[in-house]
């Protein structure tokens, strides 16, 4: 007999046990795409001959598109597919991204491949923590815990991808290494697939009860249709990072409009949640911009500019690259849970304005560490991997302020007939700022040939300068939390 959501939600104890089945699946999937995106620019250099500039540009757009996606995806799961359908036909669509590069492993199948993975993510990703914030009642204290083990799921799975996929590519087989990604996929679904009656009405189409089935059924392979028809355009888009950058000016304010047409039908009540989630979101932007420099420019400095001694330990500068945020994660999550609660309970914890403020503060910290490696560097323009690390770990800092938090509050922010639509828009920020992210680290590179030491010039001054951005960006949020706390009303 299926669960209603009265009895998921009336769950003892500190988590539900439907949060912990999402958890693998979200875990095996982050595996998937978090080992890809270490090894995107490497294997554009490395396999595709491309120079830095061209790599960042295109890591850029690849990741845009990818969160760009998730708004998508969001918006046909409140309109027809429903969470769990989303979900399904997602991890089918980067299962066969993944196999495509794997088995054929040129420029064409790569740009083909990534095209799958592209729509896939979109319609897995933002579904999948909708699910979760559905498993909580209004008001539930424990959401936020909730939300804090599933990034750790996310970031468990971003380890173990990050630190195997990238090592197998660079020292054994790239195909291998895209085959092992779309092998964790398959594992991530069939643990969706066996456990997802654990979920009763959670996640079902919305249009179950309100459309004859055959109608239903039509809409949604329309919806299967047109996501396949639209693989010739994604790539005409990616090969072009002009049409990228048309696509990034009309799909931003397209999505905002629409998004201004729902807080105006809401209640006055619903709307200042509304343009607080909103707020929230275009800060977000310039977060990622920021902070996915580690899938570009960062990628790349390793590759160059980096020693391989980790605390007197030999380690391939990649491997930490991709590994360290997602190892600091995993330590640091629960530490700074526990600080939240802590401070709550003194009734001194700050708002989410504040943390989200302190996230910038800390990520420009961080920056500026990446800029200092400068000064340790020796005269072939390698640097200190140790300082590279600690750069890592005051960045995590910064991003446990913002993310696991920014995820609870849209579902928190959100009226139910909307909860699709603002995590995708919560995602699709994201998409600007890996779009954001690739210019700058392409503004950041120099020719193919140039020296280590000129590289590490280029790109240490780079990061000196996103490290002040940071740091405004930081102030003002930081300014204008109260007016967050009114706008947010009974959310914390």
């Amino acid at each position: 007999m299926a669960l209603t959501l009265n009895e998921i939600q009336d769950f003892k104890g500190k988590y539900p046990k439907q949060l912990w089945y999402l958890f693998f699946s979200e875990m095996w999937e982050r595996f998937c795409f978090y080992g890809m995106r270490g090894m995107l620019t490497i294997f554009m250099v490395d396999r595709l001959f491309m120079d830095d500039k061209t790599a960042n540009l295109k890591y850029g757009a690849i990741q845009a598109f990818v969160y760009a996606f998730t708004f998508v995806g969001g918006l046909f799961a409140d309109k027809i597919l429903g969470f769990r359908k989303s979900l399904f036909w997602g991890g089918t669509m980067m299962i066969l991204g993944n196999f495509i590069i794997a088995l054929f492993a040129t420029e064409f199948a790569f740009y083909l491949g990534i095209c799958f993975t592209i729509i896939g993510t979109g319609f897995f990703k933002p579904n999948i923590s909708t699910m979760v914030g559905k498993l909580y009642k209004e008001g539930d204290s424990r959401r936020d815990a909730g939300f804090g083990l599933f990034y750790s799921g996310i970031n468990a799975g971003a380890l173990l991808g990050g630190v195997l996929m990238v090592y197998v590519g660079k020292f054994h087989s790239w195909s291998i290494a895209f085959a092992l990604a779309g092998i964790v996929m398959i594992v991530s679904l069939v643990i969706f697939v066996f456990t997802q009656r654990s979920l009763g009405p959670i996640g079902l189409s919305p249009m179950l009860e309100k459309v004859p089935d055959q109608r239903r059924k039509m809409y949604e392979w329309l919806t299967y249709a047109g996501t396949i028809a639209a693989i010739p355009l994604i790539m005409i888009l990616l090969r072009n990072t002009r049409y990228t950058d048309m696509f990034m000016y009309i799909i931003g304010p397209v999505t905002l409009l629409y998004l201004f047409y729902e807080i105006f039908r809401s209640n006055p009540e619903e709307r200042k949640k509304l343009w607080a989630g909103l707020i929230f979101i275009i800060f977000s932007v310039f977060f990622w911009a920021f902070f996915e420099q580690s899938g570009g420019s960062l990628s790349l400095f390793a590759l160059n500019n980096l020693h391989d001694s980790l605390l007197g330990l030999t380690i391939d500068p990649n491997v930490v690259n991709n590994s360290s945020n997602s190892v600091f994660v995993i330590l640091f999550s629960p530490l700074i849970g526990l600080l939240w609660v802590w401070m709550s309970r003194r009734k001194i914890e700050p708002n989410s304005g504040m943390k989200f403020g302190l996230g910038f503060l800390f990520l420009a910290a961080a920056f500026l560490v990446f800029y200092a490696t400068v000064f340790f560097a020796d005269a072939s323009g390698k640097t200190s991997l140790d300082i590279f690390t600690l750069a890592y770990l005051i960045i995590t800092i910064g991003e446990l302020c913002l993310s696991p938090i920014g995820l609870s509050l849209m579902t928190k922010l959100a009226p139910d007939r909307m909860q699709g639509l603002m995590m995708g828009m919560w995602f699709l920020a994201s998409a600007y700022g890996q779009y954001v992210a690739g210019l700058f680290g392409a503004e950041m590179s120099i020719g193919k040939d140039a020296s280590a030491m000129d590289k590490l010039i280029s790109y240490t001054n780079g990061y000196k300068d996103l490290g002040i951005y940071a740091l405004i960006a930081g102030i003002v949020l930081i300014a204008l939390s109260p007016l967050l706390r009114r706008l947010m009303g009974n959310v914390r």
